[in-house]
């Protein structure tokens, strides 16, 4: 059995994400401890809470592993993990870098670092499909923003100051492409978060990381082999751009016969099936139960 595991990244989260998630599940209550709230799916109604960026990065990451670890005890290890954006906190956790209160506690470090960094120069996130790299990469430079995550030959999601990020926009929608703006609130994977990635460095760089269990692959860098290589590549992409592309062809090239993603909404299944059509993907949030998912993977995998 070969499958591959992703991560969701922030910005889909609804309150009925997960459905099958149990409510009584110890994780799900750290999570809920560390956020202060008494129920994440109430708190998630609020459209304001949801969209906070330290909000956004513990749930995800709590609620993800705790999905994770209500499926494996009827699946094998996965063939390969990877995380997109945030979601790298639960991969590296799910692969054995460092356990599910650790990823915690450094998502709550890394949105306070992203935060603090994001009073300086405002900033946001937006997705623009239908323009090929080409002509995107241009149109950042002469606009003043950056390439922030790059998910195939003409999709890719760009980031910078909010004027900036508007000119940006009103040039790509004169190239025809479809751009949306994403809720989040930070420029997240581009330049203006040096500060950020610097700070989350230090605060790594105490920690006895473990190697991983999994072959784990990075949006900084490639496969990771050892905790020095974790490190660097958990800071790097605060500030680089996230290279899921490239992800999605190393998960690929472990002979992967189909990708389960966790966490909200179908985003990282909808771009696996567009650029590997053959090899199928469906998220979490696709079903009702676990024993659905399990099911679903054991038949495909």
């Amino acid at each position: 059995m070969s499958f591959a595991l992703v991560f969701s990244g922030q910005g889909m989260q609804h309150p009925a994400m997960l459905p099958w998630l149990a409510p009584d599940d110890a994780l799900v209550r750290l999570t809920c401890a560390q956020l202060e709230v008494a129920d994440w799916r109430t708190s998630l109604e609020d459209s304001g809470w949801a969209a906070c960026n330290r909000h956004a990065q513990c749930l995800l990451t709590g609620l993800g592993l705790a999905a994770w670890q209500q499926l494996a005890t009827d699946l094998p290890s996965p063939a390969a993990i990877a995380g997109y954006s945030v979601g790298e906190l639960a991969a590296f956790s799910a692969a054995g870098v460092f356990d599910a209160a650790t990823a915690l506690a450094l998502a709550r470090d890394r949105a306070e670092a992203m935060d603090r960094c994001a009073t300086h120069t405002p900033g946001g996130l937006l997705a623009v499909s239908g323009l090929a790299m080409s002509l995107l990469e241009p149109l950042c430079h002469a606009t003043g923003v950056a390439v922030a995550i790059r998910n195939g030959v003409d999709s890719a999601v760009i980031g910078g100051p909010h004027a900036a990020l508007a000119r940006a926009e009103s040039q790509a929608l004169q190239h025809h492409a479809h751009c949306t703006r994403l809720k989040v609130h930070v420029a997240s994977h581009t330049p203006w978060m040096q500060t950020a990635a610097d700070g989350f460095a230090q605060t790594l760089a105490p920690l006895p990381l473990q190697r991983p269990r999994s072959p784990l692959f990075s949006n900084a860098a490639d496969r990771i082999l050892d905790a020095a290589q974790a490190k660097a590549a958990l800071a790097a992409q605060i500030a680089q751009t996230v290279r899921w592309d490239e992800c999605m062809d190393n998960l690929a090239a472990r002979g992967v016969r189909c990708v389960l993603e966790v966490g909200p909404g179908q985003a990282l299944a909808r771009i696996w099936n567009q650029r590997y059509p053959d090899i199928p993907a469906r998220a979490c949030d696709d079903f009702r139960s676990a024993a659905a998912v399990v099911a679903w993977v054991r038949s495909h995998a």
